[in-house]
Order: structure tokens, then C-alpha cells, then sequence
């Protein structure tokens, strides 16, 4: 593996309005970071959980139409790399090359280039056609030919950013994929547009600002019921929009200016009949009470009034960190507990089996982080009989045979799902490969022994 450098990434700061109506305006953001209504859905969300039993992690995001996405998890590993090589150098040409080409022949060519970046690292390949490559997806993104061509070349830039990340090219691919987002009458075209205006912020150079700007956006869709884009009550848009806030909030320092406006437009999505809406408003929310708090200062004096706590499993531990409340992210918490006990026992025919699962699993979780923040994703207070000690949260992703990547923050699980909307089933191979990926969720845990928290 590349450098496995260890960043303190985990996450801000946004100046963000709640939008009333379409016609609110985008919200001016101030810069403190670090370097780094409700949704009546007339369409059924495709946006599945990613948690399993037991806390293994499958992919269950999805980006647009479910024949697109069918496409792009064709299998490359028959590919030999001289082969694989010569179809991305043949796809770049056509794609470049766009005066006798036609939409699907286009699509073809966008498609694959997307399918071939994704399965595999190419960096040097695609390092000397870089700038004409992104020019052309902007055409095709200008144009909007056709949904199909349109979603390819969004899926396109995105994966060429996170392949060959930019430190200038976010200034000139904002204003298209924001005019795409308001502009396009089509739902599907309008959520990765979203996707990929998240992906281009924060792998395409943007400044501190310009990400807080852009949570700012995205919580004008969410707060307006996508009325702020032309897509009212459209689920696959707030969803979109909730995912994207989350995974941009994680790599700003803290949110106390910003929690007020965004706790209200989320807990007022918790009302929403989207599951997919309820379920990112909540893991939102639990981003924001997590990160209210932080590790105690060496040289800092913490009162005995109860704004300070560990994890209940390392109490015990000498020299345990201590995380402080730096704010109250709520003032209605007492109202949130009751919601979210609510959806995490929700019992209806109106939701499917699965719906409903995936329901009570991640509220379940979510109202046990809001009640005590120190406590990420799937968090279990079963007793190790080996370690005499909590096992903790149990989300953990499998890297091969051995190495173990353990979800116990939410905005790790914010960052892996960010990742994974746009890596798909490449996922495991950028995160070896390509350093860009792991230093987006830095940590590998390596274990021989992992059963323990992987099963039940």
C-alpha cells in the first residue's frame, strides 16, 4: 500500500439559511475550519442501507437509474492490464474526440472509460489526457443529449477527480453541475449532479469556504423540500443532498454556528414518508451531536457539571480521553429522544420488510448516539468474556483476510459511504491503490482474530 499516513481528519463550519421556497438564495458561508418539510417521496428511494448483521458493510448506495448503475458493475477482472490499458486509451479518444460521435456512442464511450477507472487505478493513464477529458465531460454535462449521456459524464468527472485529484479544477466545473442541478427536468440527473458536485469540492480544490458554501446549498434543497432546485418532494434529490451535507461536514472542524438551521431542517425530515429521507437526516444528526463534542486539552480544566465524558468502556482505563461538550447542538432534545425511540420501534404496513429493518437498525444506533455521543455506529454494550470489556461498535469492513477497517465514528461511516456513491464494487481496489482514498478514511486495523465483532 501507498504511504499509509494517519490524518486527524475527523471533521466544520457552515453559515447556512434554512430555505423557505425556490427562490431562496444561497447562503454566504464564513470561514473557521480546519484545513481540511418534510419529503413526501412520490418515487421509492433506491438509497438501501449499507449495514448487514453482524456489522459488516455491504454497498447498498446507489447513484441514478438502477440500468445505469447495472452497467457499471459489469465485471472488468478478465481483463489482463494490456487489455484493460488499451480500452481506456481507445475510450479517452473517442471521448475527446466528439465530431462524428453520436449520443449512444457517447454513452458507450463514457460508460466504459467510467467501468475501467472504477475497477481499476489508473492515475498514469489518464494523467496526460486529463484536461481534455474533463473539458468533454463538461460538454456532455452542458448539452444534456440524453439522461444517460449526461449521468455518465457526472459519474466520469467524479471518478477522474478521484483518481487524479485537482488543486484548480473546482472553479470551472461548479457553475455547470449547479446549473444541471437546477436546470435538468430529470430527478436521476439531478442527484448525481449533486453527487458529483460534493466529490469535485473536496477532490477538485476547493477552498474552505466553497465547502461551506456548498453544505450551505445542499441544506437550502433539504430545507425547501428540493422546491430550492425544481424538484419538489423528489426523495432521490434530499437524499442526495443529506448524503452530500454529511460527507462535506466531515471535513470541517466543528458545526456550532451552523447546527441551529441544520438540526431543524433534519429532525424535520425525520417526518418524511422516505426512508431513504429519515434515514440520512438521522445519521446527520448524529454527525452533528458527535462532533459538539471533542478531546479534552492537556492543559484544560474541566468542571465537575457533567459536559465532560469517555466511552464507557475505556471508564476504567488510566489516561482515558475525556471528550468535552463544546455546545448544545438541540435545544429539544427530550422531543428528538422520543422521535427517534419512535422510528427505531416504527411499526407499519406502509413500509416493506426491508424498509422497516433498515428503519429500526440505524435509529436504533442513531438514539444511541444522541443520547451519548461518544458511541458510533452499531454500538453494543454486550460484555467480551475474553476482555471483560463492552464490545463497542461493530461496523467494521473487511480489507482482504486480514485487515479490518473498524466504523466506530460516524463521520467514518459519513466518509466510507461518501466513497463508496462513488467507487461502487471499486472500492477495496482505490483503497489499496490509491492514496488519495485512503487518506480520505485513513485508518486499517489488522487482526487475525476478527470473528468476535463480525458475527451477531
Amino acid at each position: 500500500m501507498h504511504d499509509l499516513r494517519r490524518q486527524a481528519l475527523e471533521s466544520g463550519k457552515t453559515v447556512s439559511k434554512k430555505a423557505q421556497s425556490k427562490q431562496s438564495s444561497r447562503a454566504s458561508s464564513r470561514a473557521n475550519s480546519a484545513p481540511n418539510s418534510r419529503v413526501h417521496s412520490r418515487n421509492a428511494s433506491r438509497h438501501g442501507s449499507d449495514e448487514e448483521e453482524g456489522g459488516n458493510l455491504s454497498d447498498g448506495t446507489a447513484w441514478s437509474v438502477n440500468s445505469i448503475d447495472e452497467v457499471l458493475a459489469q465485471e472488468d477482472s478478465e481483463q489482463t492490464p494490456e487489455q484493460w490499458t488499451a480500452e481506456l486509451a481507445d475510450r479517452m479518444g473517442q471521448i475527446i474526440d466528439r465530431k462524428r460521435s453520436s449520443v449512444q456512442g457517447r454513452e458507450e464511450s463514457l460508460a466504459s472509460y467510467v467501468r475501467i477507472l472504477t475497477a481499476h487505478y489508473a492515475k498514469d493513464e489518464i494523467r496526460s489526457k486529463a484536461a481534455e477529458l474533463v473539458t468533454a465531460f463538461l460538454k456532455s454535462i452542458k448539452a444534456a443529449s440524453s439522461e444517460n449521456e449526461t449521468i455518465f459524464a457526472l459519474k466520469a468527472l467524479a471518478m477522474t477527480l478521484i483518481t487524479m485529484p485537482s488543486e484548480t479544477i473546482y472553479e470551472s466545473v461548479s457553475l455547470p453541475i449547479k446549473r444541471t442541478i437546477s436546470d435538468s427536468g430529470s430527478v436521476a440527473t439531478k442527484a448525481a449532479a449533486i453527487h458529483t458536485l460534493s466529490t469535485s469540492t473536496i477532490y477538485g480544490g476547493a477552498s474552505e469556504d466553497e465547502i461551506l458554501e456548498n453544505m450551505a446549498y445542499f441544506l437550502e434543497i433539504v430545507s425547501s423540500d428540493g422546491n430550492f432546485v425544481e424538484a419538489a418532494d423528489e426523495g432521490d434529490v434530499v437524499t442526495a443532498a443529506l448524503e452530500e451535507w454529511g460527507f462535506l461536514a466531515t471535513y470541517t472542524e466543528d458545526l456550532e454556528d451552523e447546527s441551529t438551521d441544520a438540526m431543524e431542517a433534519f429532525v424535520e425530515q425525520l417526518e418524511s414518508s422516505d426512508p431513504s429521507v429519515q434515514v440520512a437526516a438521522g445519521e446527520n444528526i448524529a454527525l452533528i451531536y458527535e462532533k459538539s463534542y471533542t478531546p479534552q486539552e492537556e492543559d484544560e480544566d474541566i468542571s465537575d457539571d457533567g459536559e465532560a465524558m469517555s466511552d464507557p468502556e475505556d471508564d476504567s482505563a488510566p489516561g482515558a480521553t475525556k471528550l468535552v461538550k463544546r455546545y448544545t447542538p438541540y435545544r429539544r432534545t427530550d422531543q428528538l429522544l422520543h422521535t427517534l425511540a419512535s422510528l427505531a420501534s416504527l411499526s407499519t404496513r406502509r413500509l416493506s420488510k426491508k424498509d422497516k429493518k433498515s428503519l429500526h437498525s440505524n435509529f436504533t444506533d442513531i438514539l444511541n448516539s444522541v443520547e451519548n455521543p461518544t458511541r458510533g455506529p452499531r454500538y453494543q454494550n454486550a460484555v467480551s468474556h475474553e476482555t471483560g470489556k463492552r464490545y463497542g461498535s461493530r461496523m467494521v469492513v473487511r480489507i482482504h483476510q486480514n485487515g479490518v477497517m473498524r466504523i466506530d465514528k460516524w463521520w467514518k461511516l459519513h466518509r466510507l459511504k461518501g466513497l463508496r456513491r462513488v467507487l461502487q464494487g471499486g472500492f477495496i481496489g482505490h483503497y489499496e491503490k490509491n492514496e488519495v482514498v485512503f487518506e480520505s478514511l485513513p485508518y486499517v486495523e489488522i487482526s487475525l482474530v476478527v470473528e468476535e465483532f463480525i458475527d451477531g
